[in-house]
């Protein structure tokens, strides 16, 4: 089974590492697309400001619009689950696992 992501770590010109991931060029398209769509949905949101929109047509397409964002967050951790934290965890690095958790606090945190 193909790994859907690929985790390299890189170092910066202080010498700290950065962790880099390789999605797969399907599932960067895709998100892509969604983060393009969502752009034009917040400047949808924003001319409907401007233009004085009803407050609740507003906030429905805010709500829209969160939705979407959540798409591309869950997209994203299933990703993070299936290739690098399984992949950290076959290596041993099992901290990984305090990362999830800190991760999934902050998507909670909404």
């Amino acid at each position: 089974m193909e790994n859907p992501l690929k985790v390299d770590v890189c170092h910066t010109e202080d010498g700290s590492s950065c962790r880099k991931s390789h999605h797969p060029e399907r599932v960067k398209k895709d998100l892509t697309t969604r983060l393009n769509r969502i752009e034009g949905q917040i400047r949808g949101i924003k001319g409907m400001i401007d233009r004085d929109v009803y407050c609740d047509d507003v906030i429905t397409q805010i709500s829209a619009t969160q939705s979407a964002i959540n798409s591309v967050a869950r997209i994203l951790l299933e990703g993070h689950l299936k290739g690098c934290v399984v992949d950290r965890l076959s290596e041993g690095e099992h901290e990984v696992l305090d990362e999830l958790v800190i991760t999934i606090q902050k998507l909670m945190k909404r």
